[in-house]
């Protein structure tokens, strides 16, 4: 009975987590097309932190460990592991949501300036400069949390990270460029990616 109770714990958990993916998906495809804008600027160099933060992604998804629970059996702690991991993936897909709403026809996969661009401050963007960056870490570590290895989990981390600095740094020096002291100003008061907590 326990075992049975335990698997369904987890496969609870791995449905929700794959479940947020696909409406994480279903953000970006289901979005409303903005018109057409003339590109200003684009900087290509940010490709490379897509292919590394993707890379992360793939290792998070594609390394299974043998057992959902990976401690001595505990259904407190298998129900406290899943509710953190289906809420973190909820969490995440709200943050990319209400990112990708503020952003509205400005938003683009790629790292690019449009004509008429304006730098956005509010909504998540008052908390983060890259928010839809911090949900897709929040996505992959609840994907980690119920699927993947520790050491799979480390690695896949640090892959993203260093990615996802690869953008961040390509795309603030676009914005710094067309911006100027309006951005450095808004970057002197809100971090990159990781919240404050005071």
């Amino acid at each position: 009975m326990q075992t049975i109770h335990t698997d369904a714990i987890g496969i609870t958990a791995l449905i929700l987590v794959f479940l947020s993916w696909v409406v994480f998906a279903l953000l970006f495809v289901l979005r409303k097309k903005p018109p057409k804008a003339e590109e200003a600027k684009r900087a290509s160099v940010a490709k490379g932190g897509i292919l590394l933060q993707s890379l992360g992604f793939a290792l998070v998804g594609s390394v299974h460990r043998a057992y959902w629970w990976p401690f001595p059996a505990s259904n407190l702690g298998e129900t406290a592991l899943a509710a953190v991991a289906a809420g973190l993936a909820l969490a995440s897909n709200f943050w990319c949501l209400r990112a990708i709403q503020t952003l509205g026809k400005q938003w683009t996969f790629e790292a690019r300036v449009i004509k008429g661009h304006e730098l956005i401050t509010s909504g998540p963007y008052a908390v983060v400069r890259n928010p839809i960056y911090l949900g897709m870490f929040g996505l992959m570590i609840a994907t980690g949390l119920v699927f993947t290895t520790w050491w799979a989990m480390i690695i896949a981390v640090i892959i993203f990270l260093i990615g996802n600095q690869v953008r961040i740094r390509a795309e603030e020096q676009l914005l710094r460029e067309t911006f100027g002291s309006q951005f450095d100003e808004y970057a002197s008061r809100v971090p990159a990616f990781f919240p404050r907590l005071v």
